[in-house]
């Protein structure tokens, strides 16, 4: 019996886990030393990257907030130097900054630019030389 509630809640933890969307940068990577010039590739599991105006469930698209903070559930992304929006669906970008230390946030929101919160983005440090 100890064994059956033991796999029970293994597997419940693990189905947990894996149905939650994740948002992630697949280059570069946190504490990368970078180029004034550089790609950037986005990556989300669990949801699916679709093009601003769709509002489907599961469905979202790319921000990409340098030197800024996560934009709040529900709050519009702003539309800036700061907040940049890949409403055309798409996963990669070349990103220019001035050299120096920087955070690139990445924070995923439906078709209306809405921010799906805090656990929709993820933050890494690059370094431009």
């Amino acid at each position: 019996m100890k064994l059956f509630l033991v796999t029970a809640f293994l597997l419940t933890l693990t189905n947990a886990f894996a149905a939650a969307p994740m948002v992630h940068f697949v280059k570069p990577h946190d504490k990368e030393v970078v180029p004034p010039t550089f790609q950037v590739e986005f990556a989300v599991d669990g949801m699916t990257v679709a093009k601003a105006g769709e509002l489907k469930a599961g469905t979202g698209h790319h921000h990409l907030i340098i030197d800024g903070t996560p934009v709040a559930k529900g709050q519009v992304v702003p539309k800036d130097e700061t907040h940049k929006h890949f409403g055309d669906a798409s996963t990669t970008a070349s990103v220019s900054l001035k050299p120096g230390k920087h955070t690139l946030t990445m924070q995923f929101a439906d078709g209306a630019h809405k921010s799906l919160g805090e656990e929709y983005s993820t933050t890494i440090n690059v370094e431009v030389k």
